[in-house]
């Protein structure tokens, strides 16, 4: 797949292209979405192509409202440098006015700072670190679908009301392990229990866990924390089987991809967080059953389907400001959205608080045993709900220079 590929999405496929028809589109306002995902790595399957296809789905449920809008994609690599260089070449020379997704928390953070440099707008879902709506928040971003101190609070919280009150973290070396291992930290040590240790795997490139699961066991923690996503949680699952690791195993950014890959056999009784699951409510499983009909055989798990939420709200924002306006600042398009309350099929009602966070609830989840299944992709119980206004980190606790004191 090539690094950024066009797809103008609208009505015109429909109609003759008549050179009368073409002049009169050509007077319309075009407003311009890239999609900025993993399409080739460890997180392919959670973000990635469905992330893609999610984004679409968005700009054809929004339908036309007089303008029209151009999807651009692009593969980061897990990269910052590269991230962050296509994003700016989009921004400055592709007339790019937001890019959604983002992907892992270190290209997030990386296009962030672009987005605030050129006056754009961007809005993360796939990036998880807290530190976007924190001490890196500002004015041009907005953290969507899922963050760290979420995850922490809800899945690492859970474990030590079980009774697992002392950790060893297998951390992914770059911002959002970093980030997850703190925020999870934090919650043990607050709950009373410890932190015995922990090791930092390179990131990306790691396929071999068995030496760093060894060692988790080794030091007598009651629980291994698995500070890292994707491919990487998959196969840190599947060694400690094969290797005999007895240690309970806490997923801290489990997806169901992850679950549809290892299979139940594997994950049964597995605690994870996600702020959304197809099954759950019948508006979730309408996004699903329409997302399917555009790539079937795939569920989406929340950081693919965050995607549909963001550009749904920001098409909306477009059309309260009008396109042109909207197109002048990237921080007072981000400034509408957050005027503006949400309200789509992925994560019903919501806000967007002055820090840039997008609030709604949290969900754990217990992945189903294989008899509790009624079929493909019927993989959770629901152990819990934490209300929007409990789900993310206290805004006066984060730092972020544009909430007021």
């Amino acid at each position: 797949m090539s690094l950024s590929r066009r797809a103008l999405l609208g009505t015109a496929a429909a109609v003759p292209a008549a050179a009368t028809f073409r002049s009169a589109r050509a007077q319309r306002p075009v407003v311009k979405i890239g999609v900025l995902t993993d399409l080739s790595g460890v997180y392919q399957d959670i973000v990635g192509p469905l992330a893609v296809e999610s984004t679409r789905l968005a700009v054809a449920d929004f339908g036309d409202r007089g303008f029209d809008v151009e999807v651009l994609i692009g593969d980061h690599q897990n990269k910052p440098d590269i991230g962050s260089n296509l994003v700016r070449q989009w921004y400055d020379r592709d007339g790019v006015d937001i890019v959604v997704e983002g992907g892992s928390s270190a290209v997030a953070l990386a296009v962030s700072g672009v987005a605030r440099d050129k006056n754009k707008a961007y809005i993360n879902s796939g990036g998880a670190t807290s530190d976007l709506t924190g001490t890196q928040c500002n004015a041009n971003t907005l953290h969507w679908t899922y963050d760290t101190y979420m995850l922490a609070k809800s899945t690492g919280a859970a474990m030590v009301k079980a009774g697992g009150n002392s950790w060893f973290f297998i951390t992914a070396d770059y911002a959002f392990g970093h980030a997850l291992t703190r925020d999870v930290g934090n919650f043990v040590t607050q709950a009373g229990g410890r932190v015995l240790g922990g090791v930092r795997t390179p990131f990306p490139g790691t396929t071999d866990f068995s030496s760093y699961l060894l060692q988790a066991q080794a030091s007598g923690a009651k629980v291994i924390g698995l500070a890292n996503a994707g491919a990487d949680t998959t196969n840190c699952i599947k060694q400690a089987k094969e290797f005999g690791i007895t240690t309970p195993l806490a997923g801290l950014l489990m997806f169901i991809s992850d679950v549809h890959s290892l299979g139940l056999d594997t994950c049964q009784g597995l605690v994870l967080t996600e702020s959304f699951y197809w099954n759950l409510n019948d508006r979730t499983r309408a996004f699903s059953d329409r997302l399917w009909k555009r790539m079937p055989n795939r569920r989406a798990g929340m950081a693919n389907a965050g995607p549909y939420s963001s550009t749904l709200h920001f098409l909306k924002a477009v059309q309260a400001m009008g396109p042109a306006e909207a197109k002048k600042s990237g921080a007072a398009l981000i400034a509408q959205m957050k005027k503006m309350p949400t309200d789509d099929d992925v994560h019903g009602q919501g806000i967007i608080r002055e820090d840039g966070r997008k609030i709604h609830p949290a969900y754990l989840f217990q992945v189903k045993k294989p008899s509790e299944s009624k079929g493909p992709w019927d993989y959770y119980n629901l152990l819990g709900t934490t209300p929007a206004d409990e789900a993310f980190r206290p805004m006066k606790d984060g730092n972020c220079p544009l909430v007021k004191a």
